[in-house]
């Protein structure tokens, strides 16, 4: 961790603000694109659109599970170098989500 998020409160609330941020969005995106792949699956009974409907409701327990303990239980919440390393993967993962939305709406 930084010499200024160690020292700084505020720096580390600053982290896990994005992360709730980025966790709310992955939820977002999860639910738009499970719609689309499940209507598509409906439609076409293939395995691809299956497999895509069975990995968004993965991500999307998961990402709901993350924005449970950054928002409810602040017990499970990481400080520091853990928080920030997390953060990024998460803003990450909401990268590659909407990069994916984009594909699948386009």
């Amino acid at each position: 961790m930084s010499a200024g998020a160690k020292s700084n409160p505020r720096m580390a609330d600053i982290w896990v603000q994005a992360a709730r941020a980025a966790a709310a969005l992955n939820v977002l995106v999860l639910v738009a694109l499970g719609i689309v792949w499940a209507r598509n699956y409906r439609q076409f009974r293939s395995k691809h659109a299956l497999g895509l409907l069975v990995f968004a409701l993965l991500m999307l327990a998961e990402n709901g599970l993350a924005l449970y303990f950054l928002t409810i239980d602040p017990i499970m919440m990481m400080s520091g170098t853990k928080q920030m390393a997390q953060t990024t993967l998460r803003v990450l993962m909401t990268v590659a989500f909407v990069f994916l939305a984009w594909v699948t709406l386009d």
